[in-house]
């Protein structure tokens, strides 16, 4: 078993509530929730109305599949959502 740990953290300019924040992000993490591979989660910044932070794992049974899919998930961070990435850490877990 492998394991990643990919710990992104967004602002979201122009945000005005939170009903607002969260239809802009909810997609994406809707998406990638359903991918079998990979689990995701608001993890910090749930009450500010500019950031967000979403954790995902990603897990295999290969280490290239992993990294694979974790390629896919970094481009499509970058290319689809309302919101400027502002960190990105990673952390292999197994």
């Amino acid at each position: 078993m492998n394991a990643l740990l990919l710990v992104v953290d967004f602002h979201l300019e122009g945000c005005r509530s939170l009903k607002e924040k969260r239809q802009r992000l909810k997609g994406f993490s809707e998406r990638w929730g359903k991918v079998g591979q990979v689990a995701v989660c608001e993890s910090d910044y749930q009450n500010a109305l500019k950031q967000a932070q979403w954790s995902f794992v990603i897990a295999g049974s290969d280490w290239r599949h992993v990294q694979q899919i974790q390629a896919k998930l970094e481009e499509d961070l970058s290319q689809s959502l309302d919101a400027v990435i502002t960190s990105l850490h990673q952390e292999r877990l197994l």
